[in-house]
């Protein structure tokens, strides 16, 4: 670290449980960042001004008028945009240091494989569950934390997934794929504007704990945050030793 790094992430570096140790690994990382919406703006903004040494931001959408509610990234000037194009910007002038990889598509197939591949922490900030599967195998397949939020409504919840340690579930554990599970989205349902900032705040610190090997990670609960009572609830998973994504790990 130079001058300049050694005063600008001075707060995190006097921190024992980070120093310069876990701020180095956190200038060295690459994160993968699937959803530049809601949940990932405030990610993306807190893991840039951290000092994350290259983020992958994937996300095929353009910037809505609907979207300036709560996506924090944007602004009114990137109404039309791709969100990704309009995110490298703002991050760009949060911290230059940053790396930002502006992939303005879906991530699917070999694209995502190679991309998971390359990442040491992957964020799913997606909004469907087609794509929250596709990251999970993916993060599966190439033993890699998978940190996964959702918001809607007043509603939040959290988790990490990560195949490195032997008990951790995968998301196909908690939310089977062809289930008939209730997909819930926010352009129908509404959403509260803070509720993405908590989640995607959350999310960023539990990507910059697994790079910098600090404190407990989410592996094996499910956070969850009623935000019209604010009441947080912590429930604990398990393993599906049959499940169908992560058993035969």
């Amino acid at each position: 670290m130079n001058d300049d790094q050694l005063l600008r992430y001075s707060r995190h570096i006097l921190l024992p449980q980070i120093g310069i140790e876990g701020q180095s690994a956190i200038l060295a990382a690459r994160v993968l960042m699937v959803g530049a919406g809601g949940l990932g703006s405030p990610a993306a903004m807190y893991l840039a001004a951290a000092g994350v040494g290259t983020l992958v931001l994937a996300d095929g959408d353009t910037v809505d008028l609907t979207n300036l509610q709560r996506q924090i990234l944007h602004s009114q000037e990137s109404v039309g945009r791709l969100k990704v194009d309009s995110g490298r910007d703002t991050l760009a002038r949060l911290n230059p240091e940053t790396r930002v990889i502006p992939l303005g598509r879906r991530l699917e197939g070999a694209e995502l494989e190679a991309e998971v591949a390359l990442a040491d922490v992957v964020l799913d900030c997606s909004d469907n569950f087609a794509t929250r599967h596709a990251i999970n195998r993916a993060c599966v397949a190439h033993r890699k934390p998978l940190v996964s939020g959702a918001a809607v409504r007043f509603d939040g919840q959290l988790s990490v997934f990560d195949l490195r340690h032997a008990d951790s579930p995968c998301y196909h554990c908690l939310f089977p794929e062809g289930e008939d599970v209730e997909e819930v989205r926010c352009a129908v349902m509404g959403v509260f504007a803070p509720i993405t900032g908590i989640v995607g705040a959350v999310q960023a610190a539990e990507a910059l704990k697994l790079l910098a090997g600090c404190g407990d990670a989410l592996t094996g609960r499910l956070l969850l945050l009623d935000a019209l009572a604010m009441d947080w609830r912590t429930i604990r998973l398990g393993r599906d030793l049959a499940c169908a994504v992560c058993a035969s790990r």
